[in-house]
């Protein structure tokens, strides 16, 4: 098996520690089992990417040594995703939905002040012809929702063990916008498909979706990859890093050309070689 792994990042800040570490370790076990590393630029949001951002993305990992074998970007690779999604609504696995923002917010604080966890109640899926007709002429326009199973998703994860999700207790995810344009969820399940992603390696606030993406690769014909979900970088306060936070930013070069060194050992030593034994 050809082992490929991927680093995705969206260009619409600087990366920060928490994604170097990530790269890091993608790019180091890559280098380890002969495989390839990819980077994805995920600039499907035109509203926030900015070309700027790809190219202090591509520099500020080439500076560290880190370079990529391929390089993938989403905004190039739309028609794809658009053959997927009309064969996601041809077998009933996507669905429309024409709830305004205002009304999915006043949904959710009604069930968390009842008590109850804030997941989607379906109603849109339920709606008849005549009722979808009314919203269109409303000038209502649909968002789109995956259908999931109601059933226990089971993985062995490579760094956190056996994980197990029951899907009643999420919410059916948002996999395209409005204005038609896809989201996380579905085109990063769509490129690593195409792409034969072998391992994805990221952050374990990503736990959670995990699911849903085992789930849509399945209705897409797809072969599930191997998932290792590391812990998050935070900063002195316990927040994860974020691009808003510019003292994270690799724009300290400075403190890079000594921490590179300390970065590489830390990552292969406590990550990367415990992953192997079960890879």
């Amino acid at each position: 098996m050809t082992i490929n792994l991927r680093f995705a990042p969206s260009p619409t800040g600087d990366l920060h520690l928490g994604n170097l570490r990530t790269a890091l370790i993608n790019w180091l076990l890559a280098k380890k089992l002969n495989g390839n590393f990819m980077l994805r630029i995920d600039d499907t949001d035109t509203a926030r990417s900015e070309e700027r951002f790809v190219h202090s993305i591509i520099n500020d990992l080439g500076w560290l040594g880190i370079v990529h074998d391929k390089l993938v970007r989403q905004s190039e690779r739309l028609d794809r995703y658009q053959a997927k999604i009309e064969q996601l609504k041809n077998i009933g696995k996507l669905y429309p939905c024409f709830e305004t923002k205002e009304e999915l917010e006043r949904k959710k604080k009604l069930l968390i002040a009842s008590g109850r966890p804030p997941i989607y109640d379906r109603q849109s899926l339920n709606l008849s012809t005549k009722e979808k007709e009314k919203y269109s002429r409303e000038g209502r326009k649909p968002y789109w929702r995956l259908l999931l199973e109601e059933k226990t998703v089971s993985w062995k994860d490579l760094i956190k063990g056996e994980i197990d999700i029951d899907l009643k207790n999420t919410s059916d995810p948002v996999l395209v916008r409005q204005d038609g344009t896809p989201l996380f969820t579905l085109t990063s399940v769509v490129d690593d498909i195409e792409l034969q992603i072998s391992h994805v390696v990221r952050g374990d606030d990503h736990i959670s979706n995990t699911a849903a993406q085992i789930l849509l690769t399945e209705y897409l014909g797809g072969s599930n990859v191997s998932y290792a979900h590391h812990s998050l970088l935070t900063t002195k306060s316990g927040e994860a890093f974020s691009k808003r936070e510019k003292s994270s930013s690799l724009d300290a070069k400075i403190f890079f050309s000594v921490a590179k060194s300390i970065f590489i050992s830390i990552v292969f030593a406590n990550l990367v070689n415990s992953s192997l034994k079960s890879c």
